[in-house]
């Protein structure tokens, strides 16, 4: 991946408008990154979140400059992202999964595949590894199967032994 100025973590897509005032719901939501104060890029612009209300899981927000329902309904669909420099920091052993994306995986000396992406399971969250091979190989983010992550040399070690990938 590129230096961190320069990754987007999406925030969620602009739904349909709420209200007259330009605000609307975000569908497929990252509470995190949806606060007031922050900056999202919509279409190459980065507009300010002056609005926040909802819940988490049902978010309504307003970005500056955006101030009638006809201007969302032509933006609807929309994804909106925040640049990760400006991301809320995340705490010890917690990660965007766009900073997954992408990272070596190994085992030692062993190398096991790349991430491709994060999924969220009813019991926990797995890295999706594509292998050298071809195959896909699930590990699960629990310690016993993650040694290590090093996002900035872009490496995850691994116990295959645990997860039974040999």
């Amino acid at each position: 991946m590129s230096a961190e100025s320069d990754q987007w973590l999406q925030a969620g897509r602009i739904g349909r408008p709420h209200g007259l005032d330009g605000s609307f719901y975000v569908t497929r939501p990252r509470p995190l990154l949806l606060e007031v104060g922050l900056s999202v890029r919509v279409e190459q612009q980065d507009l300010e979140i002056d609005r926040r209300a909802g819940t988490n899981e049902k978010p309504i927000i307003r970005l500056a400059g955006i101030s009638t329902p006809e201007a969302v309904e032509q933006m609807r669909g929309t994804a909106l992202f925040c640049a990760l420099a400006d991301a809320p920091k995340l705490g010890e052993r917690e990660w965007w999964a766009e900073e997954l994306e992408g990272c070596r995986v190994v085992d030692g000396e062993l190398v096991v595949g790349e991430v491709q992406r994060l999924l969220v399971l009813p019991s926990c969250e797995v890295l999706e590894v594509k292998r050298a091979d071809g195959s896909e190989l699930l590990v699960p983010m629990v310690s016993d199967a993650i040694r290590s992550v090093d996002v900035e040399q872009r490496k995850i070690e691994i116990n295959i032994a645990f997860i039974g990938g040999v």
